[in-house]
């Protein structure tokens, strides 16, 4: 079975992806971070099954992002399976992080999208069952 290891992602601002992260995923710890002499920032962060490798960009003036989520071609969001959403929700919301949307109910399940300091969006979705079936049964 083909299962996610790792996104590597080049951010605007490590810190402020490694804030959200560590705020949105309690399981994620910071695996490495680095900066290489004459080179840029990068970390893994993750758990023991997958991780995001996040890095800097090259160049401080390709930094901003430019392009039109969902119209653009690029990632629009990434989804992260949570134990608990309504106590990440809670948190997040106290710590200024902006929600897009209301929580949406499905089925088996429960998600929320949130945009971290950089404006990024991530997906937070909670399940009431392991029956993978279940979970991604496209139909009603």
């Amino acid at each position: 079975m083909t299962q996610f290891e790792h996104a590597n992602i080049t951010v605007p601002n490590i810190d402020a992806a490694l804030a959200f992260l560590l705020n949105a995923a309690p399981d994620f710890q910071i695996k490495t971070d680095q900066t290489h002499q004459d080179s840029y920032r990068w970390v893994h962060i993750g758990n023991e099954s997958c991780y995001f490798a996040l890095q800097e960009p090259h160049s401080p003036s390709t930094s901003k992002d430019t392009r039109k989520p969902y119209q653009n071609i690029a990632v629009n969001h990434i989804g992260m399976i949570v134990d608990d959403l309504d106590n990440i929700k809670l948190n997040l919301l106290a710590l200024g992080y902006e929600q897009n949307g209301d929580v949406t109910q499905e089925k088996h399940g429960r998600r929320l999208y949130f945009y971290d300091k950089a404006g990024f969006e991530w997906e937070l979705i909670e399940y009431d069952t392991e029956t993978l079936t279940d979970r991604y049964n496209y139909t009603d």
